[in-house]
């Protein structure tokens, strides 16, 4: 289907899915094509970024777009009080897509409700992520060789996480088996269990992160606390150092264990665990620029 969105990771099929791996592998091939000549792209960032914004920014670059935006609504009319509709059906007159970050849950759904113009979803709040997904989907598949049969250990909040919520969901496809490790406070909410329960995925809870947890693991995927998603800093400040991953921990785990991060990391994996070699998370934000470029291209119907 011509210019569709990419709002949530819910709305791709397994089909979908592989398509835009499929996709992403032949950018990683050929990063440097002109499909986006002629293109506008807006990136309106109502919240911090630097990995997605940068990435998605090169990416249109790369494939010969040209890029208009904000990363300060600060600086736009929204702080004079202008309504997400209203910003969002002014800038489809200058754009052909608009990729967008929002700090309220279920505002890239409303913006693809009231514009003809494809959105890309770059993170509602802790709702979903699904570029962060099909880059994290890409990983996964790059460094095990299939998405079927994987366990995937998750790391820290998961409580806020988005990326956790809308990798459970991809994930889903490939009847995985999850381990979802997180201090009370911070625990997978009972939404994204049931959800597993639904689709038949196993899973386990664990309050305390163990090397017997990563030894059963083929992915281990941290994340950071989000001090943003707090209301209660006190309770930020009682978990945020909670689980640190040290290169000791990686001794006895699988050849093929790999280490993701959706990034920035604060102090959940330690910098002793750079030089090894299961370490794949700054490799995983490489593959967002081309995860990024075949999104691009799916959503405006452009053959790759």
């Amino acid at each position: 289907m011509l210019c569709k969105s990419l709002v949530s990771i819910d709305d791709c099929s397994k089909e979908d899915i592989l398509r835009m791996l499929d996709n992403t592998a032949k950018f990683e091939a050929n990063p440097n094509r002109e499909l986006l000549k002629g293109r506008i792209v807006a990136t309106l960032f109502f919240e911090p970024s630097t990995r997605t914004r940068l990435s998605f920014e090169t990416a249109v670059n790369r494939l010969g777009g040209r890029v208009v935006g904000f990363q300060d609504p600060s600086t736009t009319s929204s702080s004079k009080g202008e309504t997400l509709k209203d910003t969002i059906l002014m800038v489809s007159n200058y754009a052909d897509v608009i990729i967008m970050r929002h700090y309220l849950e279920g505002a890239a759904r409303y913006a693809s409700e009231v514009t003809d113009v494809p959105i890309v979803n770059a993170g509602d709040g802790a709702n979903q992520h699904p570029s962060q997904t099909l880059l994290d989907l890409y990983s996964i598949r790059k460094t095990q060789g299939s998405l079927d049969n994987l366990t995937v250990t998750m790391v820290g909040d998961l409580k806020y996480g988005r990326t956790v919520h809308s990798l459970i969901v991809g994930m889903s496809h490939f009847t995985p088996t999850f381990r979802f490790v997180a201090p009370d406070e911070l625990r997978m909410p009972d939404e994204q269990k049931q959800f597993c329960e639904m689709h038949g995925i196993c899973y386990e809870e664990h309050t305390a992160f163990t090397e017997e947890v990563i030894n059963r693991s083929d992915i281990l995927y941290m994340t950071r606390v989000q001090r943003e998603r707090f209301t209660d800093l006190m309770e930020y400040e009682r978990v945020k150092n909670v689980f640190i991953l040290h290169d000791r921990m990686l001794h006895k785990s699988r050849p093929n264990l790999r280490v993701l991060h959706p990034l920035p990391r604060l102090n959940e994996i330690a910098y002793d665990v750079d030089d090894n070699p299961k370490a794949y998370y700054i490799r995983q934000a490489r593959n967002g620029l081309y995860t990024r470029e075949a999104i691009l291209c799916d959503v405006m119907g452009i053959e790759v």
